[in-house]
């Protein structure tokens, strides 16, 4: 547990039950005494690319308001931070359940499990998900602040902007080293994301019919890679039913993390006659000796 302006802040890894994989966040169980100003100080002290900060206790132990902030912004919904928040609320109440989450972007129900082995899993449930075309001249210039050239992409997985909970750009590279290959312009791909209120630029590659490898530039989130990134698969979930890549009702592995040596998988759940979309993935509590 760390403390920052004397607000304690839990820290789990999301996607990945070994605290050096996944993706990292902060949780602030009672943020009820913050201002804006000081919970941005306090995930900017932290400088995971988000922490989720419990505002308000709706509803005793099961219904909470949850804000989310990069180092430098509030975002309306994060997906990482949502599974360490919810883990962090069953282990804290000492048993698995299911939570709502009211957040910025809308209703998020949780459910916690218990796995045989006595860990948490966590399956957040999106709000209702949509994907839109993305304007070619938009897609130049992310070609462009990436380094990919147009041949680079795979023809049958078109570009669109996928929200669910929050807006992501996705991009689909024809061979798994092109996507391992990432060295983007920083600042350029940043401003792109501010003007089209992206979050992530999620790049995928895929491996078999169901499995693919993911990476998520985040520079507006003030870091370069999001590790584990459970509101990008929402929305990619969204965009493979959509474009008719997947069954509308089928079982996703998505990878990330590996090119960064923070392998983490992250489970997504789609079911015919239901939009939204399931994100499932294991956590972990990250110890104080721990970066």
């Amino acid at each position: 547990m760390k403390s920052f302006t004397g607000t304690e802040v839990l820290r789990y890894t999301a996607f990945s039950s070994d605290p050096e994989g996944g993706n990292p966040a902060g949780v602030v169980l009672d943020a009820s005494g913050l201002d804006d100003a000081a919970i941005l100080a306090v995930a900017a002290g932290l400088g995971y690319s988000e922490t989720a900060f419990l505002t308000e206790e709706r509803e005793p132990g099961r219904a909470f308001t949850v804000r989310y902030f990069s180092p430098k912004a509030e975002v309306p919904f994060c997906g990482h931070a949502t599974v360490a928040a919810a883990l962090a609320l069953a282990e804290h109440q000492g048993r698995p359940g299911d939570l709502v989450f009211e957040t910025r972007a809308g209703t998020v129900p949780v459910t916690v499990t218990a796995s045989p082995e006595g860990t948490y899993l966590a399956t957040l449930t999106s709000v209702e998900p949509k994907v839109e075309e993305a304007a070619e001249g938009d897609v130049a210039e992310a070609l462009a602040a990436l380094g990919w050239p147009a041949g680079d992409l795979d023809p049958a997985f078109p570009p669109r902007i996928a929200y669910a909970g929050a807006r992501h750009l996705v991009l689909a590279a024809a061979t798994r080293e092109r996507l391992a290959d990432l060295s983007y312009d920083f600042e350029r791909l940043a401003a792109l994301m501010r003007r089209l209120d992206l979050t992530t630029v999620q790049l995928v590659w895929r491996q078999d019919a169901t499995t693919f490898h993911v990476r998520d530039p985040f520079p507006v989130g003030g870091v370069v890679e999001d590790p584990a990134t459970g509101a990008a698969a929402a929305a990619f979930g969204a965009y493979a039913r959509e474009l008719g890549l997947v069954p509308a009702d089928a079982t996703l592995t998505l990878h990330q993390g590996d090119d960064m040596g923070r392998p983490g998988v992250l489970t997504v759940g789609l079911r015919t006659g239901d939009a939204r979309i399931r994100v499932t993935g294991a956590g972990a509590r990250i110890p104080d000796a721990t970066a």
